[in-house]
């Protein structure tokens, strides 16, 4: 899972919390500190953070809610 945030992002830090808490392994990419990151995050056309990738889908912005339903979805085994 990848999570794309810019420091000082409210939302990026409650998402952050949120995955911390349940115990969700993601890799996080910065796009105020990475250009890679900035750029990919660009190329996805995503008009800011956060963003999640969870599989082959994705979430723009974060709720929770939103969150697990995503995720349960795409991680269901």
């Amino acid at each position: 899972m990848l999570l794309y945030t810019r420091q000082g992002c409210a939302h990026c830090r409650q998402a952050k919390t949120f995955l911390e808490a349940k115990g969700i392994a993601f890799s996080e990419l910065d796009i105020g500190r990475s250009v890679k990151a900035r750029k990919a995050l660009e190329r996805l056309g995503a008009r800011g953070v956060p963003l999640l990738i969870v599989g082959d889908q994705r979430l723009d912005g974060f709720s929770e809610s939103a969150f697990m339903a995503l995720y349960q979805r795409v991680c269901r085994t």
